[in-house]
């Protein structure tokens, strides 16, 4: 063999390896990002947090909450012991492997909260400062476990579920000196809220504060899920079969005939109606609409009623100066599409002359 052809089988070969393992390294990166994407998280636990602590107050003690504004930020210890305010209500959580957060509520709205559980309303005038005790943290731990037990459903399906899942009250905090003993040296996911209560009345602040480290449940995927790029063409196509399949009735208009109003009111049983206009060879095809979506000729078919279309609704409402006849396509319709293919359909046979009896003939048009 000659040594030039080997060596350009060789090389093809270490091309074609090549190439195989360049696309196999670019489908394990797209897969590895993706997985990343999955447990990553995004915007899923700020939208949920919203939802789970304003349904949490109205359920509770029917207090109406709206956030002002809400961020996510990851913060070390350090800067973690920094946020609470003086006075605030500190409420330690465990989670999953022992995992320790905190949920802190600024002194107003630890003030309206108190308010609601207590006198059923929450006023406008902020009450004199104090500290917060242990009997407003076992008035509302229940609080912040169901809204932790709201914030998991909603994420149930979302990457952000691995660090705020299974999280609940353990003890309460009297000041934040002794959390820097107390927590872990790592990196803390914050949800940092600004709260509206009771429609404006009160205005405070709110952190939830978990392990960044996911160590809780992982979410369950539906088993119906699929990538937006491939639902979106199948449900296309699903919604474009299930269109076509719709049933649509369609008139054959013979002709039409206008009367005064005087003459309509009068008509009778056995009344004739002539029609001078009508014409066997074109017929008028209409929607339910009353549009005119074909044209077509009345002939026999096997000894049956036949109706051949002969033209399409924008073609049949054209006019004579577009070059159109009721016969085949106009000329811009050919150059665009090409030259239609030979009707399969067999020839109509000549209608046979119509010899109606009008005595038996119903006037209601539904035969």
């Amino acid at each position: 063999m000659n040594p030039l052809v080997t060596l350009l089988r060789d090389t093809g070969a270490k091309r074609i390896r090549i190439g195989v393992a360049v696309a196999g390294e670019v489908l394990r990166k797209k897969l590895q990002a993706r997985q990343q994407a999955a447990t990553a998280g995004g915007p899923g636990a700020e939208r949920a947090w919203r939802i789970g602590f304003a349904r949490a107050t109205r359920d509770m003690m029917d207090l109406p909450v709206d956030f002002v504004s809400v961020s996510s930020s990851r913060l070390s210890l350090a800067e973690l012991l920094d946020i609470p305010p003086e006075r605030a209500l500190i409420l330690m959580l465990e989670g999953p492997e022992d995992g320790l957060g905190l949920l802190i509520l600024s002194p107003d709205l630890l003030a309206a909260m108190i308010e609601a559980l207590t006198v059923g309303k929450c006023g406008t005038q902020a009450p004199d400062p104090r500290k917060p005790t242990r009997t407003d943290a076992a008035m509302l731990s229940p609080l912040a476990d169901l809204a932790l037990s709201h914030l998991e459903e909603a994420l149930a399906e979302d990457g952000d579920l691995v660090w705020t899942s299974g999280f609940r009250f353990a003890s309460f905090i009297e000041e934040a000196r002794p959390l820097g003993l107390l927590l872990e040296d790592v990196t803390y996911r914050t949800l940092t809220a600004r709260l509206s209560v009771s429609h404006g009345a009160r205005v405070g602040d709110m952190w939830l504060i978990l392990p960044a480290t996911g160590r809780g449940r992982k979410p369950q995927l539906a088993a119906h899920a699929m990538p937006s790029s491939v639902s979106r063409p199948a449900f296309a196509a699903a919604l474009a079969s299930r269109v076509d399949a719709a049933p649509c009735q369609i008139e054959a208009v013979l002709a039409r005939l206008s009367m005064p109003l005087v003459e309509v009111m009068a008509l009778s049983v056995d009344m004739v109606l002539p029609l001078p206009n009508a014409a066997l060879e074109r017929i008028s095809l209409d929607g339910l609409d009353g549009r005119q979506v074909g044209e077509g000729k009345l002939g026999q078919h096997r000894g049956m009623r036949a109706l051949r279309l002969t033209a399409q609704g924008g073609e049949a409402a054209a006019s004579p100066a577009d070059g159109m006849g009721l016969d085949g396509p106009s000329p811009a319709t050919v150059a665009a599409w090409g030259a239609p293919e030979p009707d399969p359909m067999p020839e109509l046979e000549p209608m046979a002359p119509m010899d109606f009896d009008f005595a038996g003939f119903s006037a209601t048009g539904t035969d």
